[in-house]
């Protein structure tokens, strides 16, 4: 007997195809008889033409008129499931499922508050992540915007900047084929007056180009002629409201600084908040800002940002290693060491969510922070579905007659699983209509909170169709498994009485509960660690006092009126210290490369030192602490003009065993160190502390800020209120603006206090569903349990055993929770610390404080159910029904 083989049977395509044709019945005996006749066949003439003329026998059957009948019974087959959808049985469903709910008022309240605050709380993070990812996304060029940046190594460290030399711009569009057009932008901080109406503003110096680039509407004027003079002004329209009252401000004209008139060329919608010039309220010519003899032509001062328009089809890999090497190429003979300086093209779909400097790369930043509350909002939404699972599957033994009844009738599973869903779904409607109302009603706080203007566009058919999507979707979730669940129930014993609750370790329910606490436990530990952290930076020593410090521009005649203003303020009473300085010292004011001293490397030029400067009463004014030598002092010390105070990070970075005396050099300039302070934070707390030098009033760039230390036996009113006067005497054509160290220093926790306002309010909508659920779970445990409470209580059991009873599987599962989601949390929140420098530890006491939160929180949500079965008449619960 021959062994068979895929060589010696009939090919297996061809009777997939004959029972394809043909209907089930006639091809099973058919092909019986082909085998036979091909068994035969083989023997007679071989295994090899016996496989032919068996596919040749097949393809004589494969007729259209079996393809016809075989479709037709199919058809007819579907006909048996068409009074399952059709108008009549869809509205007994609905019926029926809204007289179920009215049944359950406890279930229906408890799952529509749920799913609503759920839907509610899931929708508002959907406009957020929307907003989040139109940043920088809405220009018609897009996908040809880029920004260049630089990048190099410094002390063996990778570094990304975007800062750039002023003549790139026009060597790059020159230069290379690939760019279609270029511009440079410059931010300015000006005052506009006009009549008697005078006001500080941001704005910037831009290239005529950048309305081509970035399509921002104009209101009035043509966007290639607005800037094409040197003495024109666009402006947005809640400018020209300001200064002019009305929007129509075309040839109006504005005076910058007291000493240029500019005429209004064009008036700017005004910029999207969600773009990285949505703080530019005016916009003037470059070459004005170049005129001005401002800024530097050297291909080693960057100062200005470049914007690229790359043509269409230009290969973005292909540009960005063309154009590589051109600043090197300008700083060979310049600078030391060019081999590592680079230039490379970021697109502007990346400008807000990938540009996080890291190792000389731009990689993920806040688009971390969006996916984390993608997750929270998928988080929320499912357990609201598992409030919904857990609950209608713990009142099955409620529905399971009616289930019973209904298949001996005759109804089919599909027609119980349509039904059920069908409840789920209607159920998610009245839900999806209550957190609407919630949303609209919480969105102006929303917006406050975040600092956004999100909105519900109601009469756009994609949120309508959106909308519609996410109940169908979350209807359907919730009730796909309860639909099955109840419609898989045995008629036999379900109208027998044997229908018996399941008391495994692990049922689904109890899963969907672990999974429900595991959310939370990730929630809570989440929101512990990120207050802790910022709490941790807040209380850092800062190494100056903010209190009473504030800052100000020294603007229009106040350099030349320096003395006597410094008289009038401090005889005023209302200062006790005041100095000058390059910037506040809440921000880095320059930063500086290429620093030599003695015993100094050549690598050591590739340290980046950040500048202050002061030209006395430096310490008095700030509060900082002097460790060694003295302060600064040109008016005792007229040689000070060049001296230098470091910070103690810059003698470490130095090596400087005695610093006091030692000649340091930079911008061509020999410093003499005179004294050392302690470190002082400046730039973001969350980091380490960079080496610093403060200089004397004696290098390249002047000393354009005042520290001002206000008398603190004074009420804050009244010291301001004599600054304003006396800062009016002398710079009358100005107005008096500053701003305060501490306000300054608060504002560097914006993103990180705003994630954690955020996530400890999701956090806390998820712990309020997940204790509706535990509620109503509860209520229905004790139901179930009634009689044996009764049982337990006449047998003597005391009431706070009974709540132990009823209480401690959950708080099992609770444990179990713990176990899972307290090492999830932590690993997450322990990659979203590695981006700072400056940060806590995370230690026991917060997975503590979370099982004890944890706890407490089930002890309240199940504890007055417990309570309340423990307490009741055993009479009234051991009474037959």
């Amino acid at each position: 007997m021959v062994e068979p083989t895929e060589n010696n049977l009939p090919p297996r395509w061809a009777d997939k195809l004959l029972r394809f044709f043909l209907p089930d019945e006639l091809a099973e005996e058919l092909q019986g008889d082909m085998h036979e006749q091909f068994e035969h066949q083989a023997e007679q003439l071989g295994f090899t033409k016996a496989r032919w003329l068996y596919v040749w026998e097949v393809l004589r059957f494969c007729r259209p008129y079996f393809l016809k009948r075989r479709f037709l019974a199919k058809l007819n087959s579907l006909k048996d499931y068409y009074f399952l959808i059709n108008p009549i049985m869809l509205s007994n469903y609905l019926k029926i499922a809204f007289r179920n709910l009215m049944r359950a008022k406890s279930f229906m309240f408890i799952n529509i508050s749920g799913l609503a605050v759920g839907i509610a709380a899931c929708t508002l993070i959907i406009l957020w992540i929307q907003d989040e990812l139109q940043y920088d996304r809405f220009y018609e060029k897009t996908n040809r915007l880029y920004q260049v940046y630089n990048k190099d190594i410094f002390s063996g460290v990778p570094q990304v900047w975007e800062s750039t030399p002023r003549p790139l711009a026009t060597a790059m569009k020159q230069d290379y084929a690939d760019i279609e057009e270029t511009a440079r932008f410059r931010s300015a901080e000006l005052m506009l007056s006009t009549g008697d109406k005078k006001m500080n503003a941001g704005g910037a110096f831009v290239d005529p180009s950048f309305l081509y680039l970035f399509d921002f509407p104009l209101k009035s004027g043509n966007a290639q002629s607005v800037l094409a003079g040197n003495n024109g002004i666009v402006i947005t329209e809640t400018l020209a409201e300001k200064l002019f009252g009305t929007t129509q401000a075309i040839g109006k004209v504005v005076q910058i600084d007291n000493k240029e008139s500019f005429s209004v060329t064009g008036v700017l919608a005004d910029l999207p908040r969600n773009s990285k010039f949505g703080q530019v309220t005016y916009l003037l010519p470059y070459n004005y800002f170049v005129n001005l003899g401002w800024g530097s032509d050297a291909w080693e001062s960057n100062n200005d940002y470049t914007y690229v328009l790359l043509k269409d089809r230009a290969d973005e890999a292909a540009v960005n290693q063309k154009i590589r090497s051109l600043t090197a190429n300008h700083l060979k003979g310049v600078i030391d060491d060019v081999s590592n300086r680079q230039i490379f093209l970021h697109p502007a779909s990346k400008w807000y969510l990938y540009s996080k400097p890291e190792n000389g790369q731009l990689v993920e930043g806040r688009i971390v922070t969006v996916r984390l509350f993608g997750l929270i909002a998928i988080f929320i939404l499912l357990i609201a579905a598992v409030n919904f699972i857990n609950l209608s599957t713990a009142r099955s033994e409620k529905r399971a007659k009616e289930v019973g009844v209904r298949k001996v009738a005759g109804a089919q599973k599909i027609s119980l699983v349509l039904q059920f869903i069908g409840e789920s779904v209607l159920l998610t409607f009245f839900a999806g209509i209550i957190a609407l109302l919630l949303v609209g009603l919480s969105l102006p706080f929303f917006n406050q909170l975040t600092g956004k203007t999100l909105a519900l566009h109601f009469n756009s058919p994609y949120f309508w169709l959106l909308a519609l999507g996410v109940l169908l979707f979350t209807g359907v979730l919730a009730g796909f498994y309860p639909a099955f669940f109840l419609a898989n129930f045995q008629p036999s014993k379900v109208l027998k009485g044997a229908l018996r609750s399941q008391r495994a370790a692990f049922t689904p329910r109890k899963i969907l509960v672990v999974v429900q606490f595991t959310f939370a436990i990730v929630l809570i530990v989440s929101t512990l660690i990120i207050s802790r952290q910022i709490d941790y930076a807040q209380n850092r020593d800062k190494g100056y006092n903010q209190n009473n410090l504030l800052f100000a521009v020294l603007s229009g005649n106040l350099p030349a009126h320096y003395d006597a203003l410094q008289q009038a303020l401090t005889e005023s009473g209302a200062v006790t210290a005041m100095s000058k300085s390059l910037g506040p010292m809440t921000y880095v004011n320059l930063r500086q490369w290429g620093v030599s001293w003695p015993g100094s490397t050549t690598a050591d030029k590739d340290i980046e030192f950040n500048r202050f400067g002061t030209d006395a009463g430096f310490l008095k004014t700030t509060g900082t602490q002097l460790l060694a030598g003295r302060e600064i002092d040109v008016r005792k010390y007229p040689t000070d003009s060049t001296a230098l105070l470091l910070n103690e990070t810059a003698v470490k970075t130095m090596r400087l065993k005695n610093p006091i005396g030692a000649s340091v050099k930079f911008h061509n300039t020999e410093w003499h160190v005179v004294g050392v302070v302690k470190d002082f934070v400046y730039a973001s707390p969350f980091d380490a502390i960079k080496p610093a030098l403060i200089e004397g009033p004696g290098g390249p760039v002047s000393l354009g800020w005042l520290s001002i230390r206000l008398n603190p036996a004074n009420p804050l009113a009244s010291n301001l209120a004599v600054l304003e006067k006396i800062f009016a005497k002398y710079n009358q054509a100005y107005p008096f603006e500053y701003f305060f160290a501490d306000e300054s220093y608060k504002a560097k926790f914006a993103n990180e206090q705003q994630t954690g306002t955020l996530t400890g309010l999701f956090t806390g909508l998820t712990i309020f569903i997940a204790c509706l659920g535990l509620f109503g779970l509860a209520a229905y445990t004790a139901q179930q349990r009634t009689k044996e409470v009764g049982i337990r209580k006449v047998l003597g059991a005391p009431v706070i055993s009974l709540v132990q009873l009823l209480t401690r599987d959950f708080i099992r599962l609770l444990l179990v929770a713990f176990v899972i989601g307290a090492p999830i949390g932590w690993y997450i929140m322990e990659k979203w610390l590695q981006d700072y420098n400056y940060r806590i530890v995370v230690g026991a006491g917060v997975f503590v404080l979370t099982l004890a939160s944890a706890l407490f929180i089930v002890l309240v949500s199940v504890g007055f159910q417990a309570i309340k079965a423990a307490l009741v008449n055993p009479v009234k619960s051991l009474k037959s029904e």
